[in-house]
């Protein structure tokens, strides 16, 4: 008689999606506390520091406010 068994490693692709997702997750969410911490420092720039970037206090304001998912 002969012995058949079957392997199957159900773990090892889900442990590498999940891996995956993991690392997007992070990388996202480090991309959005960076939007966050630079739309603050924005926010606080003065009107001698905002006319030196060539911007307008309305530019500097629209891109403060947007929430931190948007690009």
């Amino acid at each position: 008689m002969a012995d058949i068994s079957l392997h199957y490693g159900s773990k090892a692709p889900l442990a590498g999606t999940l891996t995956a997702f993991h690392q997007i997750l992070g990388r996202t969410f480090a991309t959005w506390r960076r939007r966050t911490q630079e739309r603050r420092e924005l926010a606080n720039l003065d009107h001698r520091t905002i006319r030196d970037l060539g911007l307008s206090p309305s530019e500097i304001q629209f891109e403060a406010n947007k929430p931190f998912w948007r690009v």
